[in-house]
C-alpha cells in the first residue's frame, strides 16, 4: 500500500458539468450519475472550479429562514416514514434553482501529479478539507481521486 501512487487509484472517467448549467440541472445530473460533486468546465473545456451537493445546499439556505426542529433526535430510528407530513414536503425545493453553477462553485482547484504517493494525497485532502482532487500529467488533468477512492485503498 505504501507504494501506491495517484495514478494507481484515480478514476479516469471524470464527469464534469458546465459553468452555465443551472442549479436545477446540476441537481438532476448529480442524482442521475449518483455522485456528490464534479469539476466545473467553461465553454473551452477548461476546469474553472468544483461543485458539490454542499454548494447546492449552501446556496439554497443562504436566504432561507431558520426552521424549528421538531424531530426527536436519534440515529437508526425506524418508523419515520409514517411521521411524514406530505403538505410540508411539497414546500421543500431549491430556492435558487435557476442560478448558474458558476455562482455556487468553489473556484479553488486542488491537483496532484500522477506520481504523488497516497500518503501525500491523504494529507492534501485533510489539510484542504476537500473530498475530491484532480490528478495531472504535466498540466493536463487525467483523473480524479475522491474520498471514496481513498477509503477503498484502506479496505481492499
Amino acid at each position: 500500500m505504501k507504494d501506491l501512487r495517484a495514478k494507481d487509484i484515480m478514476n479516469t472517467d471524470v464527469m464534469s458539468v458546465r459553468d452555465n448549467m443551472t442549479v436545477r440541472e446540476l441537481s438532476a445530473f448529480l442524482t442521475e450519475k449518483e455522485i456528490l460533486g464534479a469539476p466545473v468546465v467553461d465553454a473551452e473545456g477548461e476546469i474553472v472550479g468544483v461543485v458539490s451537493c454542499t454548494d447546492i445546499v449552501q446556496s439554497s439556505t443562504e436566504e432561507a429562514s431558520i426552521v424549528v426542529d421538531r424531530a426527536t433526535p436519534g440515529f437508526y430510528e425506524h418508523g419515520w416514514e409514517d411521521k411524514i407530513n406530505l403538505d410540508e414536503i411539497e414546500g421543500l425545493h431549491i430556492e435558487n434553482e435557476s442560478l448558474p453553477v458558476s455562482e455556487i462553485m468553489t473556484p479553488t482547484i486542488y491537483t496532484v501529479p500522477e506520481e504523488t504517493p497516497i500518503s501525500e494525497i491523504a494529507k492534501t485532502m485533510v489539510a484542504g478539507r476537500i473530498h475530491r482532487l484532480f490528478v495531472t500529467r504535466g498540466s493536463e488533468p487525467v483523473g480524479i481521486i475522491t474520498t471514496l477512492d481513498m477509503l477503498k485503498v484502506f479496505f481492499n
